[in-house]
């Protein structure tokens, strides 16, 4: 797809993909920010400035405490600002405070409600508190959701393998149940796809069961660059399964083991005989054409001879419901909204290593545009899709935020290990330093993603 037609696509939508994206960057942000506003206030700092936003204030009010609760102009990010703070990163401490034009010392009871005068733990625990409240809040939201909703998961069971693949020259077969990936328990076939993903090329050990025995398996993903429909490149490890989610619709199935028919009920007549073998299917629908090898079962496909019946015109590749949905009691819902939250970091930190070491490509690094286009996505599908990738965004925003980098909470609680390991401070000048390099590579980084963003639209 190129720009222009995105442009077209996009053009009758930019207000509900903004304001999708916008929605959901203003509550984490919001959310971001109040973790670490409750525990500054917890701690007896006074909180000068709680924006939600960038640049000149649109809207905004006092609270009781002397805070300023506003909303600005630009709409990406957010911060608070505490009393003793030269600036609302926290880069260094104010010379006194503002008295009309001049600047007094500080009194002894306002450098007990200043932040750099607090103890170096208090100082960490309020820096801390941003990532982890957003981690907390992705938690609690997939955990509602997976009490009330339910988990949604397809079985990890191979409905079909892509001719060729991987999975079919390492020995894959139809109705192959994948168990673990390098010991790692494998329990839907959502599982084997973010495994994959991570994968790229590297072999990785399979343990499968087939026909009630347990088969290990030893394969390498094939590396495929992939473009999504907006024209954003991924790369991924592809192994060549088929999820049991997938049917075939009759009329795109061209070959049967490799010989042709051109009408839909001579390959119906073929595939009845066909039943509980194993073959070859080609399928052809618009420009796309895939070989699957294949093992339909004759109990789930009576009805393509019963012309009455709503899927007459479907084959059915697996054996299995493609879709099941896990309601858990409250408990195990936080236990498992736990686990999909720490599979989430790991995923996250693994692709983030594979662009360092080049094995993938820093140009998937995606911007504003690419995230938009996803909030948007999401909320086109529904609420809940929007709410899981509230949280998937909510568990990045944590992560990223404690990266050892100046200007984010992880650089600030770098320094405040060397000062609780020295016993003082770092040097003030070092630390002014080390904000303007963090403050020029995160500015980079940004231009480089949103570039990204540009680049991949207009190629």
């Amino acid at each position: 797809m190129n720009f222009l037609e995105i442009f077209q696509m996009l053009g009758g939508n930019v207000w509900f993909y903004g304001g999708a994206f916008v929605l959901v960057l203003s509550i984490l942000v919001f959310v971001h920010e109040w973790g670490h506003y409750i525990v500054a206030r917890l701690c007896g700092i006074q909180v000068e400035t709680f924006s939600i936003g960038f640049g000149k204030e649109l809207f905004g009010v006092n609270d009781k405490n002397g805070t300023r609760w506003k909303l600005s102009l630009i709409p990406l990010g957010g911060y608070v600002k505490l009393f003793g703070d030269v600036d609302p990163a926290s880069a260094g401490q104010a010379e006194g405070v503002e008295d009309g034009e001049d600047i007094r010392p500080f009194t002894e009871e306002e450098k007990m409600r200043a932040f750099f005068a607090q103890s170096v733990w208090k100082r960490a625990a309020v820096v801390i508190a941003g990532p982890a409240i957003n981690y907390i809040f992705a938690i609690i939201l997939m955990a509602l959701l997976f009490t009330f909703s339910g988990q949604p998961v397809t079985p990890p069971v191979a409905a079909a393998v892509i001719a060729d693949s991987s999975a079919a020259k390492h020995g894959f077969q139809a109705h192959d149940k994948i168990i673990s990936v390098d010991g790692k328990t494998i329990t839907t076939f959502e599982d084997i796809r973010r495994e994959m993903m991570i994968a790229l090329d590297l072999e990785k050990h399979f343990v499968v069961e087939r026909n009630g025995e347990r088969i290990d398996i030893m394969a390498s993903p094939e590396k495929v660059t992939q473009e999504d429909r907006f024209g954003f490149k991924h790369s991924r490890g592809l192994l060549g399964l088929i999820s049991p989610r997938h049917a075939v619709k009759i009329q795109d199935i061209k070959t049967i083991d490799g010989k042709a028919y051109d009408d839909v009920e001579a390959v119906r007549a073929a595939l009845v005989q066909q039943m509980g073998k194993s073959f070859t299917i080609e399928i052809e629908n618009g420009q796309s054409k895939q070989t699957l090898i294949v093992k339909p079962l004759a109990e789930f496909n009576t009805f393509i001879q019963s012309s009455g019946a709503e899927e007459y015109d479907f084959l059915f590749l697996s054996n299995v419901e493609a879709n099941e949905f896990i309601q858990y009691p409250l408990h195990l819902s936080a236990l498992e909204a736990l686990k999909q939250s720490w599979v989430i970091t790991r995923g996250t930190l693994e692709a983030l290593g594979q662009m360092v070491v080049g094995s993938r490509s820093a140009a998937e690094l995606g911007g504003v545009i690419r995230i938009g286009a996803l909030a948007g996505d999401m909320a086109k599908q529904g609420v809940i899709a929007l709410i899981m990738f509230s949280a998937l965004l909510s568990i990045n925003l944590g992560l990223i935020n404690l990266f050892p980098i100046p200007m984010l909470d992880g650089g600030h609680l770098v320094f405040y290990a060397f000062e609780a390991v020295l016993g003082r401070p770092i040097p003030e000048r070092i630390q002014e330093y080390a904000f303007r390099i963090g403050f020029v590579f995160l500015v980079g980084v940004m231009v480089f993603a949103n570039l990204n963003d540009i680049m991949q639209l207009l190629l």
